[in-house]
């Protein structure tokens, strides 16, 4: 009985060792610009911003995001700062209003409907994931540097309206290299004197 009991410990143990892993692997969320983030077709305005949040909080139902006129939705997400994205977990709503396919866009700010009928860079055919087990492994080659992630959720399992509660970013940050000044500097000094007014123009413009 006792060696029983002390295996159980040993398997709680490790569920807790790992689900805290996975929540540090998940916190993408921290490096988005929550205040820039754009969710198209939402219901509530503003209500795309509270799926990207804390790992230990996935499975709260309170907070999520519900699409208006279709199903479709569409998330464009700034982050602070160059994000090598590795994978992406989605808990979706119960049942048909479930997300069915998925689209990423890199580095395409401001991207709208219409926008998103070109090319994507990654496509995934999505299964319905309540408890957040599933994850989509993105192409670390084409998303190695992102600092903005657009994704497009096209359709869902045949309801009228789409819904998420929870999206993970799975990945590595780095801070942007500030090489703007360097930059124009060389460009001023490049310029042929007769020129001096434009090359201070550049300088200023991208000091700003």
């Amino acid at each position: 009985m006792s060696g029983h009991g002390h295996s159980c410990g040993q398997d709680h143990h490790k569920h807790d060792h790992d689900d805290a892993e996975r929540g540090q692997q998940y916190s993408l969320y921290l490096k988005i610009d929550t205040e820039k983030v754009q969710c198209l077709n939402e219901v509530v305005d503003g209500s795309g911003k509270d799926v990207f949040k804390p790992w230990d909080r996935r499975l709260d139902s309170e907070k999520f995001v519900e699409s208006d006129a279709d199903e479709e939705l569409l998330f464009n997400i700034p982050f602070t700062g160059n994000i090598k994205l590795k994978g992406i977990i989605v808990i979706g709503g119960e049942g048909d209003q479930h997300p069915a396919e998925m689209k990423l866009f890199k580095n395409r700010p401001h991207m709208t409907f219409d926008d998103a009928a070109a090319e994507a860079d990654q496509v995934f055919e999505m299964h319905e994931d309540r408890l957040g087990q599933l994850e989509y492994e993105t192409k670390i080659s084409r998303f190695s540097s992102v600092e903005h992630l657009t994704i497009y959720f096209t359709k869902n399992f045949g309801d009228d309206i789409t819904k998420v509660y929870y999206i993970g970013l799975k990945g590595e940050f780095s801070e942007f290299k500030k090489h703007g000044v360097t930059i124009c500097t060389y460009e001023a000094r490049a310029m042929p004197s007769d020129h001096k007014a434009n090359a201070f123009d550049s300088v200023g413009h991208e000091i700003n």
